[in-house]
């Protein structure tokens, strides 16, 4: 393996760790709030983060670009201020990674705790517990089982991620390459033998990750 597919794979981990961290924070209270909660525009919220699991990935790239690109509503802002751009750089993989990861998560860990029985959450409300206490001390350890396969399936999604990253981050060798762009690039350049090696090594860690995420799923069944 060349050291330039080795950036690739070690930049893959890196993004897909990273945007697992961040689809921890954003989607476990994002499924809590649609799993319990009713409130105006809940099924345009739902909606919205669905959607990245249907639309094409590089319809999802182009989205990224018109909001954070360096003429983007929130790009364009932030490079006049600053100078800096999140586009074509690292941190463009993870957004990418992290938006098309989140679906799975929150629709994995959304499940999970609506099959948390209520009446063990209103049994804790009758001990004086505040809802907020409750869902971290009841709900959540209940769902940890699911929430922690959506996190695995939000992981292996990150991983593989192609057409958002290649839209928004590019496809810059030792910077923004990862293993799927590489896979692409060996391909086109004709090093088939480094192509084949990547797509196993690939294919090793997301096999990993969802048997992983199957034992996860059966026990939280």
């Amino acid at each position: 393996m060349s050291a330039e597919a080795v950036s690739a794979l070690a930049l893959s981990i890196r993004v897909a760790a990273a945007a697992t961290l961040l689809n921890a924070l954003i989607g476990i209270p994002l499924a809590y709030l649609l799993a319990r909660r009713a409130f105006r525009g809940r099924a345009l919220v739902d909606l919205v983060v669905t959607l990245p699991l249907v639309l094409p990935p590089t319809v999802t790239g182009y989205y990224l670009i018109v909001l954070l690109g360096r003429r983007g509503w929130l790009g364009a802002p932030v490079y006049a201020l600053s100078g800096w751009s999140v586009a074509f750089t690292w941190y463009a993989a993870v957004i990418a990674a992290t938006v098309m990861a989140l679906p799975l998560l929150v629709r994995t860990a959304r499940a999970a705790i609506e099959s948390v029985d209520r009446e063990l959450e209103k049994a804790a409300f009758t001990l004086g517990r505040s809802e907020w206490r409750t869902a971290l001390e009841v709900t959540l350890p209940l769902a940890k089982n699911g929430i922690i396969a959506g996190l695995v399936l939000a992981f292996a999604r990150a991983l593989g991620e192609f057409g958002a990253t290649l839209m928004l981050a590019g496809n810059i060798p030792g910077k923004t390459t990862t293993v799927p762009l590489a896979i692409y690039t060996a391909v086109q350049t004709g090093e088939m033998g480094e192509a084949v090696v990547l797509v196993l090594a690939l294919t090793v860690l997301s096999c990993l990750v969802l048997v992983l995420a199957g034992r996860l799923g059966a026990r939280a069944a």
